[in-house]
């Protein structure tokens, strides 16, 4: 599922489209809940980024919010590939179009004729997050710091990968209960999921496999993370920083990978 770094890379990809107005707009799967003529005539006031959502607000008519899911992805090209699974079509005075390309069926579109609302904790790109809040959240929890990471009520945005990333950069195991990581221990895993999400929208996010169904930035252009990958996908290799066999478990019916030697 795309995360952060991938909805990140992808809304700064659609920043052309500010300003434009939608002439024509093609809904072409009826689990979308959205009409055209809900958005034929809207002007497109921005395009942001909220968690895992991607917003794009439309001047008087609320907003158009995308949720990626699995397999889903806005585009401004079309692959020869992606054309079957494109559920979506937005066309804008600019010439220009925008295309929502989903496989699996899994993203959804909603329009939200008075705007986005939906409780979601911070964003951990942005300045509110800070250690403290962290640990504010880790010292009024018992679950396992992994399952903290992932609840997009407290922590907007990250996802597995990311938070098996974070957890191995801050040296933690992710079966630890959360109150049980001490200051040093906090300060440590910020610093990790800060770094780590970072490193990954520079590097225009993480793209697993070639199909049809996986992250491009682009029709053309996939991200380069997955290179950077220290556990995420490695059971069974060598961690980067002890040598020792990567190991995977399950946590709350998801892998979570993890060095059983560094990691405490």
């Amino acid at each position: 599922m795309p995360e952060l770094p991938e909805v990140e890379t992808l809304v700064r990809r659609l920043t052309p489209i500010v300003g434009t107005r939608i002439v024509g707009a093609e809904i072409l799967d009826d689990r979308l809940e959205v009409t055209a003529d809900a958005l034929v005539g809207a002007s497109v006031r921005d395009v942001k980024r909220r968690a895992k959502y991607i917003v794009i607000g439309l001047d008087g008519r609320g907003d158009l919010i995308v949720h990626l899911r699995m397999s889903g992805r806005l585009r401004l090209d079309c692959s020869k590939d992606e054309i079957p699974y494109t559920r979506m079509i937005l066309r804008l005075d600019s010439g220009g179009s925008v295309y929502f390309v989903n496989p699996r069926r899994l993203g959804t579109v909603v329009h939200c004729p008075c705007g986005f609302d939906v409780d979601l904790g911070v964003e951990p790109i942005e300045p509110k997050f800070t250690p403290e809040l962290l640990g504010g959240f880790a010292a009024g929890s018992r679950a396992a710091i992994k399952q903290l990471l992932l609840d997009q009520r407290k922590i907007a945005g990250i996802g597995n990968i990311y938070a098996a990333e974070a957890l191995w950069r801050a040296g933690i195991d992710p079966r630890r209960p959360s109150n049980s990581l001490d200051a040093e221990e906090i300060a440590a895993l910020h610093s990790g999921i800060t770094s780590v999400l970072f490193d990954a929208i520079e590097q225009l996010g993480t793209t697993i496999g070639s199909g049809v169904s996986d992250y491009r930035r682009s029709a053309e252009e996939g991200g380069s993370f997955q290179n950077r990958l220290a556990v995420y996908g490695r059971e069974n290799e060598p961690c980067d920083r002890c040598g020792t066999a990567i190991e995977r478990v399950i946590q709350a019916g998801r892998s979570t990978c993890f060095c059983p030697a560094c990691q405490t």
